[in-house]
């Protein structure tokens, strides 16, 4: 697959843009004065291997959680910033990574040039956050409501308005809960210019639903080259967003430095309590940092045969268990013990 090519913007540790690998994001939900919660969230979004970290800034109150993300992560922190622009410059002042804003609801042209200048002083690239709520009134009666060019021609406005005063570490989103428009308003976007797009399906829903928009959305334009940093948006805790980020890479072949699992949906023939076992293994994988690809399968006809081209598998019999490597029967286990059983020859490959 062919990557879209694009200009590289560094943020924090990451470049994003052509050649770079895609980042995965979330943000806090935490309330914004809680400094001791949010800094807990945003270490376990951390550990759970998140790259990039968005917090609310809604007044100067919310500054202080800022900062204090900036002395307690090692991952970048982008601060979410909506209507005052003075909260933009007193999160630059903090320290943040990263800005988000939306440059048409921050005031005049002096404020945007304001945050544009404050911003390129200290190399703090900036996201220009477009949704399907946030086009502009005239925009929206141009094209009738929130299309996927009015969404696209909102956010190619904000990007004249930065690149006015001399601005151009840009990163751009445009997102919608409509998937189709989505894909089509980033398609747009990335035929109008070359900075690197932040992929996402907004007020995706819960964890089931919006894991399937997010991933018809999301994946549809990976699976074309376009997208450079991605969040899945769910309402669940968001350190499954970062579980939901990397199983979308992986499916889309682009994550390919931790393991991917396959398991056999299950039949008659099944004797194990295959669905358990398949859960458990897939959460032990999520320590793992190893490019391998591990099975689970319910019987010896979709194990070792099936399942060859797996670095590592199992499959179950009658209460007991295979372990196989390549298609190779290594040793046979109880049912009780096949998982550490499992995890004991990932140790080894």
């Amino acid at each position: 697959m062919e990557r879209r090519q694009t200009k590289q913007v560094k943020v924090g540790s990451f470049i994003m843009g052509s050649g770079n690998k895609i980042t995965v994001q979330s943000m806090l939900n935490v309330p914004a004065h809680d400094v001791e919660g949010n800094v807990k969230q945003a270490l376990a979004l951390e550990k759970a291997g998140c790259q990039i970290i968005r917090a609310a800034c809604p007044d100067m109150e919310a500054v202080k959680t800022i900062a204090a993300l900036r002395e307690n992560l090692s991952v970048p922190v982008v601060a979410d910033i909506h209507f005052d622009h003075k909260l933009a410059l007193a999160c630059v002042d903090a320290g943040v990574t990263k800005i988000r804003i939306n440059p048409g609801n921050i005031g005049s042209d002096e404020n945007v040039k304001a945050v544009a200048k404050k911003c390129k002083n200290a190399s703090v690239p900036i996201r220009i956050g477009v949704n399907s709520g946030s086009v502009e009134k005239e925009i929206l009666a141009k094209h009738g409501g929130p299309t996927p060019l009015a969404m696209a021609e909102s956010a190619m406005y904000h990007v004249r308005l930065l690149e006015k005063y001399d601005f151009d570490d840009i990163v751009i989103s445009i997102k919608s809960s409509n998937v189709q428009n989505m894909i089509e308003a980033y398609k747009i976007v990335a035929s109008l210019c070359d900075y690197p797009l932040h992929l996402g399906v907004t007020e995706s829903g819960t964890e089931r639903m919006g894991l399937i928009k997010s991933s018809i959305g999301i994946g549809a334009l990976l699976a074309q080259g376009i997208g450079d940093t991605i969040r899945v948006s769910l309402t669940a805790d968001p350190v499954k967003e970062v579980y939901a980020g990397y199983d979308i890479l992986k499916a889309a072949g682009i994550e390919t430095e931790t393991p991917s699992l396959v398991s056999c949906p299950t039949c008659g023939r099944t004797k194990i309590d295959l669905i358990s076992l398949a859960n458990e293994v897939e959460e032990r994988l999520r320590t793992i940092k190893k490019p391998i690809k591990v099975a689970v399968m319910g019987c010896v006809v979709n194990g070792p045969g099936e399942a060859r081209e797996a670095d590592i598998g199992i499959a179950g019999g009658d209460g007991c268990g295979i372990i196989f490597k390549k298609g190779e029967v290594l040793k046979k286990v109880s049912e009780n013990a096949i998982v550490e059983e499992l995890m004991k020859e990932i140790e080894k490959l």
